[in-house]
This record gives structure tokens, C-alpha cells and sequence, in this order.
């Protein structure tokens, strides 16, 4: 599922809304980040991986999905190096206090100094758990400094989203991502960190089977769909949703770095005749327990 250059933009249409008939929609995986981070990510993207369809900016992209019918948005960052960690966590907790129906994620590089605290600022700011992405930052699941960010996470009762998979790497990337991503380290923090909720992105790509089997042993483990569902990246082992366990997967896009259209996989999830009861909890259910989301009662999801 190796990255590269030649992978193409995809020409599909786009609808201007969601799907009809769908429960409430969270978008478990939508990056934000400034515009100068931004820029930089597209740079690779377009040199590396993919043309992105949608070269938007963080309030731009949040417009374009709440106008199109998401209902509420999780918003991921990383930090690619050290010493960047509090500025994207104070300007993603800034976009959420402008935009209720935003949860942001905080971020740290593992290793960095202070690392902890810089969570814990950013918790107090309002964000609500931690993004890693483990082929960008390169760290070893099983250092010391790992074992920091868990025990914060878990001692705060905020979860980790962690792009622990092996794929889809690149030889752009300055660790091989089959070395320092392995289904087994992740069986491993689940085991020592029972009280952590950790979701690993992409069903866990390309170690499904593996995943499966982990998401029914620890309660504390989630996957999200992420550019799965898109029939884009050359994979031809991905499991069926009704094969998983339902209350553990969570719909997500990877918005906006994406070389298809925006609503290319929720409609092939509508198209999947899924009983109405697994739609609810992969479309918002199982994002709103993991994120701990307590929306008002008034408000409308939907």
C-alpha cells in the first residue's frame, strides 16, 4: 500500500449534501492546521502521496463539512517536530472555542521536553485527548517517553488516537513504518494501560486480522474507517464492517488531504444496506462514548 507520486486524483462527483436517510454524521478524522502547516502537508502530499482535491484551511474546512450536513467534527493535528507541540494546541483549542460543534485534539511530539505538561495544558484549554501519527514523529511505542503520554492520557481520562498501523507508508518518511508499527505494540499499551481508550486509524491497515481480534479482547481499543471504505489505496484485504465489532468503529475521511471527492465513503456506506442500528453507532454512537462528547440536550445532532 506503498505511497508514491503516481497515485491519482480520483474525478468522482460530489454531492452538496449527505446522503439522505443517514443517522446523525460525526466525521471522527478531519485534520486541521494552520495555513503554514497546511501548505507544507500539501507540498508532501502532492510530491509524495496524492493531489489533494480540497486545499482548504481550518475554518474553511469546518464550513464546507457543517454545511454539508456532519453534524459534529473530531480535529486531529500532530506535530512533526519538537518545540511545536503548544502552538498547535493553542490554535486548535482557539478554532474550538469558536465552533461548538468542534472537539479538538491536542498533540506532542514524543520525546520533546515537558511533554507531559504540554498535554496538560492543552487539556486545560479545553481539548479533549491526544493525536500521534507514528510515521511522521517516528517514536518507539515501547520507549519511556511513550509510556509518559499513556500514563497522562490515562491518569486524565482523555483517549488516544494513534496512527499505529503499518500502511499506507513511504520511503519519504524517515523510519520504515513495518519496523516502529506493529499490531503487537499496540496489544501491548492496551494490556498495560487498561483505563487508556486508544483508536487506531485506517481499521488498523494492513494488520486487520489482527485488529479484529484485538477489538474483541480490550474494551479499551477503537479503529476508525479512514480512506478505508474509498476502494483507492491498493488493498484488497479490508474487512467487512458487519464482521467488526459494532460498537467499536467509528466513520472517519482523513479531510481534507483527500484525492476524491469528500463524500466518496459515506455514500458507499449508504449503499452497504447496514441495519439501521450498526449505521447509528459507526456514524456517531461509538465517536460520542470514545470522546467522551456530552452534547446539549437541546441541540440538534442531526
Amino acid at each position: 500500500m506503498m505511497l508514491n507520486p503516481s497515485l491519482p486524483a480520483i474525478a468522482d462527483l460530489e454531492d452538496s449534501f449527505l446522503p439522505q436517510n443517514l443517522p446523525p454524521v460525526i466525521d471522527a478524522h478531519v485534520h486541521l492546521f494552520p495555513d503554514k502547516l497546511f501548505t507544507a502537508v500539501w507540498q508532501w502530499f502532492d510530491t509524495y502521496g496524492w493531489p489533494i482535491r480540497h486545499k482548504l484551511g481550518s475554518e474553511e474546512i469546518l464550513s464546507f463539512l457543517f454545511d454539508r450536513g456532519v453534524s459534529h467534527i473530531i480535529g486531529l493535528q500532530y506535530a512533526h517536530k519538537s518545540g511545536v507541540s503548544r502552538e498547535l494546541n493553542r490554535y486548535m483549542a482557539s478554532l474550538c472555542t469558536r465552533h461548538d460543534r468542534l472537539t479538538g485534539m491536542a498533540t506532542v511530539y514524543p520525546g520533546e521536553p515537558d511533554a507531559e505538561n504540554i498535554l496538560i495544558e492543552g487539556f486545560d484549554m479545553g481539548l479533549k485527548g491526544v493525536k500521534l501519527h507514528a510515521h511522521v514523529q517516528c517514536f518507539d511505542m515501547r520507549s519511556q517517553s511513550m509510556k509518559a503520554i499513556y500514563r497522562v492520557c490515562s491518569d486524565h481520562g482523555r483517549p488516544l488516537v494513534i496512527h499505529a498501523g503499518r500502511e499506507p507508508k513511504s520511503p519519504a518518511y524517515l523510519c520504515d513504518p513495518h519496523r516502529i508499527c506493529q499490531s503487537a505494540f499496540v496489544r501491548e499499551v492496551l494490556r498495560d494501560y487498561p483505563d487508556l481508550r486508544v483508536c487506531v486509524p485506517h481499521l488498523g491497515a494492513d494488520e486487520f486480522d489482527d485488529y479484529a481480534r484485538m477489538l474483541e479482547q480490550f474494551d479499551n481499543l477503537w479503529l476508525d474507517t479512514t480512506m478505508m471504505l474509498a476502494d483507492y489505496l491498493p488493498c484488497d484485504t479490508v474487512p467487512k464492517l458487519s464482521d467488526l465489532r459494532p460498537d467499536r468503529i467509528m466513520f472517519g475521511t482523513d479531510f481534507p488531504n483527500l484525492p476524491y471527492a469528500w463524500d466518496r465513503e459515506i455514500k458507499r456506506l449508504a449503499e452497504m444496506s447496514l441495519p439501521q442500528t450498526l449505521l447509528s453507532k459507526l456514524l456517531h454512537e461509538n465517536a460520542l462514548e470514545f470522546f467522551k462528547i456530552h452534547l446539549d440536550p437541546a441541540a440538534n445532532l442531526g
